[in-house]
Order: C-alpha cells, then sequence, then structure tokens
C-alpha cells in the first residue's frame, strides 16, 4: 500500500472523509498526538486500526465526536452532573471521559468493555476530519503498538508508511501526551490515564478526584485494561529506560555513575534530563525534555524517538515531581520504563 503524507486543506479533508466512510483508515492531528482513524461505528473497520498498529486486541479506543450532540447515541443512559460540568469546562479539549457504552459502539472499539471512552478534540483539523466523514472516529495515537506516540507527521509516516493510505499533516502537536482519561461511571471521577487536565483541575470542577493507582505502576498479572495507556510497556524507545528520582543533587550523581559504567562497558548511553540540568553533565550525549514539567510533556515523546534515532542502547532519565501536569509525565515515563525507577 501506498502511503500519501498531504497537508490540510479542505480537498484533503473531503477525501479524508471519504476513505473513512468507505472503511480505510486515515492519521489526522489532534491538539495531543497524532491519532489513527477509523469508523467508530464499522467493527471491520476498527479491527483493522489493531492490524495496522501491531496492537493487542484487549486494549480499548477512544471515539472522537466534533458536536456534543453526537455524545448521546455512544452512549447509555445521561451523563452526570459532575461529567456535564467537566464537558462544560474542559470540552473541546485534552480529555476522555468514559461512560457506559450502547450498542451502536462495536466491542472491538471497547475492547470487550461495557463502557465507551469519549473525546471532543480541540484542534481544528481533528473536528474538520469527523464532520467530513460524518462519522464518530475510533482513534489510538498513530503508532506502532508500544512506541512513543507520534507529535509530527514525520513520526507517522516513520511508523505507519505503507500500512494506512494518508496521512494528514497538520504539523506539530501543541499539548504532546494524550488526553486524559476520566471514568466518570462511579460516584467521583477516576482519572485511569493523567494528561493535561490535571487532577487539581478536575477536583476543583467536581469538588474530588480520585487517581487509580494503576497510573503508577504496571498491570497485575489478568488485570485487563479499563483505558489506554494503561499496558506494562508502552510509549517506549528501542533502547532500556531508566528513570532516577531523588534530590537533584543526587540525581545528577547517579546518572553520571550509570552513564560511565555503561560506556565502559561498550553500551551507547543517552540521558534525558530538564534544560536547566544539561551543563551539569558536561561533555555526556544528553537530550533536553524542556525547562519544566509542562515542556517536558511537550518533549517526551519527541526526545524518545530522537533517542532511537541516535542508536541509544540505554537511557538515563530525570524524573519531575507528580503535581499538576508532572503525573502525567511521569505515567508516560514510567510505563516507557516498564516502571524501572531508581530512588536515590
Amino acid at each position: 500500500m501506498r502511503t500519501e503524507l498531504l497537508p490540510v486543506t479542505p480537498e484533503t479533508l473531503a477525501r479524508a472523509g471519504e476513505l473513512i466512510r468507505a472503511g480505510a483508515l486515515v492519521a489526522f492531528p489532534t491538539e495531543t498526538v497524532y491519532g489513527l482513524g477509523a469508523n467508530a461505528l464499522d467493527d471491520g473497520a476498527v479491527r483493522s486500526i489493531f492490524e495496522a498498529k501491531g496492537r493487542p486486541g484487549d486494549n480499548p479506543l477512544i471515539v472522537h465526536i466534533s458536536d456534543i450532540r453526537q455524545l448521546a447515541p455512544l452512549i447509555d443512559g445521561e451523563p452526570s452532573d459532575m461529567a456535564k460540568r467537566l464537558m462544560d469546562a474542559c470540552w473541546p479539549g485534552p480529555m476522555t471521559l468514559i461512560f457506559p457504552k450502547s450498542d451502536a459502539v462495536p466491542m472491538a472499539v471497547t475492547a470487550g468493555l461495557d463502557t465507551v471512552a469519549i473525546r471532543y478534540p480541540a484542534h481544528p483539523a481533528a473536528r474538520a476530519l469527523i464532520d467530513a466523514a460524518r462519522r464518530p472516529i475510533a482513534a489510538p495515537s498513530a503508532n506502532r503498538s508500544g512506541r512513543p506516540s507520534p507529535t509530527t507527521a514525520a513520526h507517522v509516516m516513520e511508523d505507519m508508511d505503507g500500512r494506512i493510505p494518508l496521512i494528514l499533516d497538520g504539523g506539530p502537536c501543541e499539548v504532546g501526551l494524550e488526553s486524559t482519561v476520566i471514568d466518570m461511571t462511579g460516584d467521583l471521577p477516576r482519572i485511569l490515564r493523567p494528561g493535561g487536565v490535571t487532577p487539581e483541575r478536575i477536583a476543583e470542577i467536581c469538588g474530588g478526584v480520585r487517581v487509580d493507582d494503576a497510573v503508577m505502576r504496571p498491570l497485575k498479572e489478568g488485570e485487563k485494561p479499563r483505558s489506554p495507556g494503561m499496558k506494562y510497556r508502552h510509549y517506549a524507545p528501542k533502547g532500556q529506560l531508566t528513570i532516577v528520582q531523588g534530590e537533584q543533587a543526587e540525581v545528577k550523581a547517579r546518572i553520571i555513575e550509570m552513564y560511565d559504567a555503561a560506556v565502559a562497558e561498550g553500551q551507547n548511553p543517552l540521558i534525558l534530563a530538564l534544560e536547566p540540568h544539561l551543563p551539569a553533565y558536561g561533555s555526556r550525549r544528553a537530550l533536553s525534555l524542556g525547562g519544566d514539567a509542562a515542556g517536558m510533556a511537550h518533549a517526551l515523546f519527541n526526545a524518545l524517538r530522537d533517542a532511537d534515532t541516535l542508536g541509544a542502547e540505554v537511557l538515563f532519565s530525570e524524573a519531575v515531581p507528580t503535581d499538576g501536569v508532572g503525573l502525567a509525565v511521569m505515567n508516560r515515563l514510567g510505563r516507557a520504563a516498564a516502571f524501572h525507577i531508581i530512588e536515590v
């Protein structure tokens, strides 16, 4: 299959909409990461997403809508008052809500769960594609399963060339991390995957929030993912990633120690560090993760892909505090490292 990489225009959006209606896949930009979209109501089209990505069938997808009126046919019952407050405050935007599913949603979308994850993206090209398709669009990130999520169309081409007919290029993604996923089926919102809509913001809107304990641990044997991004090793570079957490001076010393030991063993190491800390590592090879947690959120997946380009066999990354968007950063880093975290 030949994969075309085309800019977002009215003509390419119309063509992409036709492809979606015909059961084909289209990669498209959102404000978080690039998505790999199919008609959410077409079981066969949805299954082709899993095939193209090499994605396990027990990993649910998110359904994207372009108008709040498209929500009702996809869910069973009315959203709660708390869900409505979140939708009013944060949609369109980088937030996904989980509701009981309606019979209209194929089980392939929800990986056999009786709930469905819905997002109303803010990116104008994403909403225009949904409008052009005249269908809700099921879409995970547009990468090979387990790889770092794509934040540019070039990243998508790296993973999807020859697997899908069309990639719409809308430029770099603004947020850089996938949406916050919130389970709304209980008495309080429960965060299953942290993102740009932080726990603090959700608590402010709803009067409380729970963060699922699986956010910062691997799934247990036989535990079924209830949200995208909950698998054991996800977003991973090809090299083994280790996270070092603690006081900055001790973190720096341990990373330097491990880096130098890797060099002595003939390995090709790489350091991932916040921009202000880079001088502390001297001439050792390091990539910037931005100036703070928010910058790290934007830069993380790009840095993990750059690590592969540089041939890094082992990676050593600084941690960030888990308040605010830092929780989302540490969730992605933790899964990329298979939760190999050293406390110093």
